[in-house]
């Protein structure tokens, strides 16, 4: 089982989502902590290879794995979620 861990800016993002998207995001974080048996994961390619993201609705979280721990870079809305 993994432990699951928000750096410093996914928290901060993670703290303006909307109530209704933070309990779907809980639901992702119980479903990470499962890893690797999590359907619905990503790998990311180009300069994210590495990482990973995942879906809820509108909504994705990237993320990247070090060895038993999944760590949630960025959480937020589709729209530019990839671009810096």
């Amino acid at each position: 089982m993994a432990r699951v861990t928000f750096e410093l800016e996914a928290a901060e993002q993670y703290a303006r989502l909307p109530a209704q998207i933070k309990s779907r995001v809980i639901t992702i974080i119980t479903r990470l902590e499962n890893w690797p048996e999590v359907s619905g994961a990503k790998p990311l390619r180009g300069k994210l290879a590495g990482r990973y993201r995942i879906r809820t609705g509108d909504y994705r979280l990237q993320f990247y794995v070090k060895g038993e721990e999944v760590i949630i870079e960025r959480v937020g809305h589709r729209d530019g979620f990839y671009e810096e």
